[in-house]
């Protein structure tokens, strides 16, 4: 009677505010109470559609993020996209995209690649560089000395390295992990004739290099001696060098030069800007001991607009530019901070570092002092075997003529008689 009392209150109630519709539940079953006639009906509950994911549901992807390993192993086997009806839609990965990034993610811990398919290993190396491993101090090096040590000049057969001394300071056992490389270009990075590098230049490992720019690299002729030494002495090192520019390296002097000559199967040669005290004699030393010929011109063999990085490591020669370009902008900042404060008294002037620029003074006063080696094209050769045998035919004729002059000289000579042998044949 409570329970009655009370609902009639509720529903016959005037002073409440509207509660909306009202269920009660009996011997297992819904009821809805009519607010208007106090009677109780049946009805069936809605039932709410199936969904797969909630309203609030949404996908983060958190692929090679270093710090939620626990969500990035949840999530980076499946692949999300969405379908024309914008409907969500995954799938799972290959398993042999999923293992190429596990081992990707370990490629340090890699025993050995040789004798590994170079497609798999192209993919693997691409995956690993995508996670920029060859970036790391330690572990990068260790990495990509498997790579170099299995496939040599398929990860890097050019490397332009053109004004970046400071890649080069960086990452210099990553360079010197590189195997038969064609092309290396150091120009414009001051190395010296000390350098660590240029004495990795003679060893075996790169021996394969055909093409070699070291312009303004303050050589002198000591680096030069140490440079050709395995090749005048062992016949190794750089025996098979095509090119090779030493321009702008004022120290290198006419002894300097005697050097060079050991190189036998050099094409093209660019001295100039050095220090060459007699320039007539050393244009025909070259010319004479290993035929090249000193051009009037420019030669596009030093323009250095077709060196550049090829391989697969082409990327990663740029992590590491970007990588020395990011440190070099944090100093860049303190140097503008260091700057206003010396502005305003705050600090000592502290002198500024001179950069290192080309030698352009050497280089006027010697002039262009570039060599190249003559090539005789076979389209030629027919020519000039006509022209020899028309000379011979000429020759020949030649020939006929001065023995049918002889003969003819040889008769007037027996036809000739003296007055004596006249009068004896006029008495017959």
């Amino acid at each position: 009677q409570n329970w009655t009392r009370g609902m009639s209150y509720c529903l016959h109630s005037e002073s409440h505010l509207d509660t909306g519709p009202i269920y009660v539940r009996e011997n297992g079953k819904l009821h809805m109470v009519n607010q208007g006639a106090g009677s109780i009906q049946n009805v069936t509950p809605k039932t709410r559609p199936f969904r797969l994911f909630s309203r609030g549901f949404s996908v983060e992807l958190c692929m090679n993020r270093e710090d939620d390993r626990a969500r990035r192993q949840r999530t980076d086997h499946f692949i999300f996209t969405y379908t024309k009806e914008g409907n969500l839609r995954y799938s799972a990965k290959s398993l042999f995209s999923l293992v190429l990034g596990y081992i990707s993610d370990n490629v340090d811990h890699i025993d050995s690649l040789i004798g590994f398919p170079e497609q798999i290993a192209e993919k693997l190396f691409s995956a690993a560089e995508a996670r920029q491993k060859f970036t790391e101090p330690v572990t990068g090096l260790r990495a990509l000395q498997k790579f170099t040590e299995a496939y040599g000049n398929l990860v890097l057969c050019s490397l332009c390295l053109r004004n970046r001394y400071l890649v080069i300071s960086e990452k210099l056992e990553e360079i010197k992990s590189f195997r038969e490389l064609t092309c290396l270009d150091l120009s414009c990075c001051k190395l010296g004739d000390e350098h660590e590098l240029l004495e990795h230049l003679t060893k075996e490992a790169l021996s394969s290099v055909k093409r070699l720019l070291l312009k303004d690299n303050s050589l002198s002729d000591a680096g030069l001696r140490r440079m050709t030494a395995p090749v005048r002495v062992l016949k190794k090192g750089l025996e098979n060098l095509l090119v090779l520019d030493l321009s702008c390296n004022p120290k290198i002097t006419d002894v300097g030069i005697g050097y060079l000559l050991s190189f036998k199967k050099l094409n093209c040669l660019d001295i100039s800007g050095t220090g060459l005290k007699d320039v007539n004699a050393v244009i025909k030393r070259i010319q004479m001991q290993i035929g090249l010929v000193h051009s009037k011109v420019p030669l596009k063999e030093f323009d250095h607009s077709n060196c550049k990085t090829e391989g697969w490591a082409e990327q990663t020669v740029l992590q590491w530019e970007q990588a020395v370009m990011e440190a070099r902008k944090s100093q860049d900042d303190l140097r503008s901070r260091t700057a206003a404060l010396r502005f305003y008294g705050k600090t000592h002037r502290i002198e500024d570092v001179v950069k290192c620029k080309l030698v352009e003074a050497e280089t006027k006063a010697s002039g262009n002092l570039q060599f190249y080696k003559e090539k005789v094209q076979n389209c030629h050769l027919p020519l000039k075997k006509e022209i020899a045998s028309s000379h011979e035919l000429r020759n020949n004729k030649k020939r006929a003529l001065a023995e049918q002059e002889k003969e003819r000289t040889s008769k007037q000579k027996h036809l000739c008689l003296s007055v004596e042998d006249w009068d004896l044949l006029n008495t017959y």
